[in-house]
């Protein structure tokens, strides 16, 4: 919990952030989340079960002293909030014969908070060359590993899948305990169209590099989810306003499920200019941009010229209006009209 912070309190925002002022009309909402692990209401858990039913002796059914079948787990664990972790993620970590974490010490508060005692072995894409043989061994002897991530859903944005590739050619066994993903989360708080979305993970840290993968992300048709340092967040934002389109509805997400959870929303303009001026925030950082609107993606009368006169150099009138009408979902018959035109136009 952040300092002068007392548990039960509301957190003390800026009032900008809560607020729309009249140069940069964003709209940002802020959520005080209370971190499980100062929640009185929330006690370590001690035991649960996930079998039998409502009202049986849960003693029963408690299966965390018993080993886990032999595999690979990969296990979700949560992105901030520690009360965001399912019984069958406990279950499966108390009973694993070793757990995979990308870092030790970090997973160590998540672990203790919920009584976990399994040993743990780092995994990271530093040592994952080194250390993958020992686990295709331990698999080999039958038992049962549990990998997680620092935070959230295990091989997003991070090299584990080489892991799971490796086990599944071996023919081990290999299944998951999901649970919170913060692209997921910020999508879902976003506001912005979620029916098609695409994770483009984080940007290349060089301005010249980050606009030329923006270019090509521009063209697809949903919602674009990226990953950002809050360093770099006021430049990526410029570069995404002049690749993708100003007027595009986007979305800063930041601290998600934890006290200073904040949510703003705007143009690419608009947060740009916010950005720039507020200095970079505090927290992890996903931004998401709302689809392009389709009059935004309709060429120029002198885009489809420049393209035409292009296609005309190396192709038949007939085949070039072909080719850009599946470029564009234009009419063929009015792109062969336009292509006659300006091969007649060239002659006189």
């Amino acid at each position: 919990m952040p300092s002068g912070v007392r548990p039960g309190s509301k957190p003390k925002t800026d009032p900008n952030s809560a607020t729309p002022d009249a140069a940069a009309p964003l709209l940002a909402s802020v959520s005080a989340t209370d971190d499980v692990s100062d929640n009185p209401i929330s006690p370590p858990d001690k035991s649960f079960s996930t079998q039998g039913n409502a009202g049986e002796d849960a003693s029963k059914h408690d299966q965390s002293h018993l080993p886990l079948s032999s595999g690979l787990y990969l296990v979700a664990t949560p992105i901030g909030n520690l009360g965001d972790i399912t019984f069958r993620a406990l279950e499966i970590l108390k009973r694993a014969d070793v757990i995979l974490c990308e870092d030790t010490r970090t997973s160590g508060k998540l672990l203790s908070r919920y009584g976990v005692k399994t040993k743990r072995i780092a995994y990271h894409e530093h040592n994952a060359t080194k250390m993958r043989p020992e686990i295709m061994d331990r698999l080999g002897k039958g038992q049962g590993l549990a990998l997680i991530s620092d935070a959230g859903t295990p091989l997003i944005n991070d090299p584990g899948y080489k892991l799971v590739r490796d086990c599944k050619a071996e023919g081990f066994n290999v299944t998951a305990a999901p649970g919170a993903a913060s692209p997921i989360v910020a999508l879902i708080l976003s506001g912005l169209p979620s029916d098609h979305f695409f994770y483009a993970g984080f940007l290349p840290p060089k301005t010249m590099a980050r606009k030329k993968e923006l270019a090509r992300f521009a063209p697809i048709p949903g919602s674009l989810i990226f990953l950002e340092s809050p360093k770099r967040l006021a430049a990526s934002l410029a570069d995404m306003a002049e690749m993708l389109g100003g007027t595009r509805e986007a979305a800063v997400t930041r601290e998600l499920t934890k006290m200073f959870e904040e949510v703003r929303n705007g143009t690419l303009d608009e947060l740009s200019i916010h950005y720039a001026e507020a200095g970079a925030p505090k927290g992890e950082v996903v931004v998401i941009v709302g689809p392009a609107n389709e009059a935004d993606n309709e060429p120029s009368p002198e885009d489809i010229d420049a393209r035409l006169i292009d296609l005309i150099k190396t192709h038949r009138t007939k085949d070039a209006a072909d080719i850009l009408a599946k470029e564009t979902g234009l009419k063929k018959r009015d792109l062969y009209n336009r292509a006659l035109e300006l091969a007649k136009s060239d002659q006189e």
